[in-house]
């Protein structure tokens, strides 16, 4: 089985696939002095709960965009598994994609794994919008090249600049307004309209001029936390894809066994 982590700014993911079959998905918060052991301590816990046994696993992949935390990860991978991990976008697991920007090694690795996935899956032009800490845009042409993106704040990390940086304005969740109304009658109503559908109106804006300087039909991919609540927001998405940073990580494992 193969154990795929990616290692975001906000949380760290841990996968387990058997072949295609996703057998769990769990999360912990990032802490880049998160030891190997204190990994090892929760993640076996929940292996065994689904009756997973360490030597179950073959095969780890790990993806970060925090360069602290891969050195622990790589401990629980060597120490608990008995596995040396595949680091996305090393070695046998190299991206293997055109990265054609003007610094491609400044490319996230989670942001590269995604626009493997989309062109696995997905054929044509494609727009790839993660939603995570920051939510990024990504173009991935009709063969597979990454051809650049956009990086926004979060609206999570909107939100809290937001609260953080006014005396009276409570902190709100992230939900769909009530109604049709954009004209709110009272403050919490006011900042989630603001927040949420401003939000929305940013990235209907945004795909829009992406589409016509790609000058070509393009497909818009959406994933991360809050995909499936802004799907029910706008019709900007044509898929929507939980699991794409996980698909590509196993597109890149699948690939590394034949080199």
């Amino acid at each position: 089985m193969l154990l795929a982590i990616d290692a975001g700014n906000t949380n760290v993911v841990f996968a387990l696939m058997d072949g295609h079959v996703l057998r769990g998905r769990w999360r912990i918060a990032t802490d880049p002095r998160r030891t190997g052991d204190e990994y090892a301590v929760w993640l076996l816990q929940l292996l065994a709960i689904r009756g997973v046994t360490p030597n179950q696993v073959d095969q780890i992949i790990i993806s970060t965009v925090v360069p602290r935390a891969l050195h622990n990860l790589e401990i629980l991978a060597r120490h608990y598994f008995d596995v040396e991990p595949l680091i996305a976008g090393q070695g046998r697991a190299a991206f293997g994609i055109d990265i054609d920007v003007d610094e491609p090694r400044s490319l996230g690795a989670d942001r590269a794994v995604n626009a493997i996935a989309a062109h696995e899956k997905h054929s044509g032009d494609l727009i790839v919008v993660d939603f995570g800490t920051a939510t990024t845009f990504d173009v991935v042409d009709f063969n597979g090249a990454y051809k650049g993106g956009i990086i926004a704040p979060g609206i999570n990390l909107s939100l809290d600049a937001l609260v953080g940086n006014t005396a009276k304005l409570p902190r709100i969740a992230i939900e769909i307004p009530k109604g049709t109304s954009v004209i709110g009658r009272n403050t919490e109503d006011q900042m989630l309209i603001g927040v949420f559908w401003g939000y929305v109106a940013m990235m209907e804006g945004l795909i829009a001029r992406i589409r016509a300087e790609i000058g070509r039909p393009a497909k818009v991919i959406a994933t991360g936390g809050l995909a499936v609540l802004f799907d029910e927001a706008t019709q900007i998405f044509d898929a929507v894809d939980a699991d794409l940073t996980i698909d590509g990580l196993a597109i890149l494992a699948e690939r590394a066994v034949s080199k």
